[in-house]
């Protein structure tokens, strides 16, 4: 998933969370790949004879209309989509007033299993799981006895591969010339090596698109010879993040490789945001391509002079744009996330309506992306991001080119 529709699931989670029922009213029904919508449409209406013996009248009428809201969109379904479903249904406080919400949310990753459930909160915590960045990494650990390829994806590790090898001991056996010996166990390496990389070839390339990098861990000088003998695939060898000794070369040789690299992988998240902030400090420093605050970045956005649009994953800005239902005048704010008192039109001096509300990071990229620019979205858990943050408002570009 890019990283602009996990912001967009990001922020809808966070709006769902703040939605508050009167009782357990509000529904989330989470529905899998696989299952039959028939069987869930059957298993709603028996609900809905069920709830119809809830003692408290509202709470009984909420979750009738929000039972048959749910059944009345799954009848547009003869199947869930790819990943599955997440069907919210229910009467919600919103700035104020009371408003029946229902959706359908199609997550970034298959939905775990089926689940009815009822309270005065909408149940997303399989949903917020799904946030949690899940970052693909090659595992390899050899020595000249055996091998084992892995991935790592979040915090789970898996086992793809292993084999052992054909290579013979140091000790020559009776007959053999030391010379003779060595050679042939020189051949028997380089066999083995050879047998590992097309092993991890074809273990890793079908997640290269994926990969973020690869760890190789093994005794010295094994896993040296393994990597600059390039055995390999060229695609895989240019994601190799960095050699690590460890003890082991099974499947509990890829757990202590992991953890003998978490330095190197906490690194590696921060590098890219590392990288495109120190790129951007550089153009501060010397009054050169660089920009920042709402305005100014908007002003560049709208004559293309923007090449990366840099946005602060914490902002909580929305763009409003008003019209007077009299003359047509509209105007446009920017107003803190759920704020936002309707102004008076300068013209007859009529309240304006709310047209539109839209978050203003989803705003911006639109608009950047319209442009042909590059746009980062950056976390505040980096240093760099916080800076982003703090020093600049969140919002900031590196231009192509300063218009006269």
């Amino acid at each position: 998933m890019s990283k602009k529709l996990m912001y967009e699931f990001r922020r809808k989670l966070e709006d769902l969370e703040s939605y508050k029922g009167r009782g357990t009213e509000l529904i989330t029904l989470y529905i899998p790949p696989d299952k039959n919508i028939a069987d869930v449409a059957s298993q709603l209406r028996s609900e809905l004879s069920q709830a119809s013996n809830i003692k408290s009248k509202q709470t009984r009428t909420n979750v009738l209309a929000g039972l048959e809201a749910i059944l009345n969109r799954l009848k547009f379904f003869r199947k869930p989509p790819k990943n599955g479903m997440v069907i919210i249904s229910g009467v919600v406080n919103i700035n104020g007033k009371e408003k029946h919400i229902t959706e359908i949310i199609e997550p970034p990753e298959p939905v775990p299993m089926y689940k009815y459930h009822c309270d005065s909160k909408f149940f997303l915590d399989p949903l917020k799981e799904m946030l949690k960045e899940k970052k693909i990494y090659g595992l390899i650990v050899l020595d000249r006895r055996e091998a084992t390829v892995g991935i790592l994806k979040g915090k789970r590790i898996e086992v793809l591969d292993y084999d052992t090898s054909m290579v013979p001991g140091k000790h020559r056996q009776g007959g053999q010339s030391s010379v003779r010996f060595e050679r042939l166990r020189e051949i028997a390496i380089h066999e083995f090596y050879k047998k590992v990389g097309e092993m991890s070839s074809e273990a890793l390339l079908p997640y290269k698109d994926k990969l973020v990098g690869i760890l190789i861990g093994g005794p010295s000088p094994t896993k040296e010879e393994f990597y600059e003998g390039e055995y390999l695939h060229h695609e895989l060898q240019s994601k190799v993040l960095g050699l690590f000794d460890v003890g082991y070369t099974d499947e509990s040789g890829l757990y202590e490789l992991v953890e003998k690299a978490k330095d190197a992988l906490e690194e590696v998240d921060l590098v890219r945001e590392k990288k495109i902030m120190q790129r951007f400090l550089r153009e501060v420093a010397k009054d050169g391509l660089a920009a920042y605050g709402e305005q100014e970045v908007r002003r560049y956005l709208e004559v293309g002079a923007v090449d990366t649009l840099l946005l602060s994953e914490e902002l909580r800005y929305e763009r409003v744009r008003y019209r007077c239902p009299k003359c047509g005048k509209e105007v446009v704010l920017t107003l803190k996330q759920g704020q936002g008192k309707n102004p008076t039109c300068e013209v007859d001096g009529f309240p304006m309506e709310e047209v539109e509300r839209k978050d203003i990071v989803l705003e911006l990229s639109e608009l950047a992306e319209s442009m042909g620019s590059k746009v980062e979205y950056l976390s505040s858990e980096s240093e760099e991001g916080e800076m982003l943050y703090k020093a600049f408002g969140g919002i900031a570009a590196i231009l192509r080119f300063k218009p006269g």
